[in-house]
């Protein structure tokens, strides 16, 4: 119930699927978005940039350490896979969303801390963030790392 609420506010702004998902996520999400800059004519352009985010969900009873290392991990690497820095390249977020129905006191501590970030050509090609937002269904709680606090509300009103 809590993931489909959750799927369903995602999908205003989001492409998202639960087919031909990578395991063990229930469904992914990606937003593209172009933006460019020009003189009186398209033809005299400034600047480009390009800005994306690929979202990875995952349910389940008990989230402990090794699942959070685990998840974080999956998430990070098939996210930067799909990427490809050029000069238009602004930045390309990997989020992972959990919900589960008990967070251990381990997984907590690390959730805060938890952090991936790569930069390309010195930044002049763009960058990645690692965007980290857990949901305690039973406590009603949301857990998140710096970077994952844009998610907090979303979380909270599910």
């Amino acid at each position: 119930m809590a993931m489909e609420k959750l799927l369903k506010s995602f999908g205003q702004y989001y492409d998202v699927r639960t087919e031909n998902v990578i395991a063990p996520f229930v469904a992914q999400a990606e937003f593209h978005a172009h933006d460019e800059h020009y003189v009186f004519v398209r033809a005299a352009k400034i600047s480009e940039s390009d800005s994306n985010e690929y979202v990875y969900f995952h349910q389940g009873e008990k989230l402990d350490l090794f699942l959070l290392n685990t998840l974080c991990h999956k998430a990070w690497t098939d996210g930067i896979s799909k990427i490809n820095p050029y000069f238009g390249h602004r930045n390309s977020d990997v989020v992972l969303v959990v919900l589960a129905d008990f967070v251990d006191d381990a997984a907590k501590k690390k959730i805060k801390k938890m952090r991936y970030y790569k930069s390309y050509k010195f930044s002049f090609c763009g960058w990645s963030h690692f965007k980290l937002v857990v949901k305690e269904l039973s406590s009603g709680k949301v857990f998140c790392n710096n970077q994952g606090t844009v998610f907090r509300k979303t979380l909270s009103n599910i």
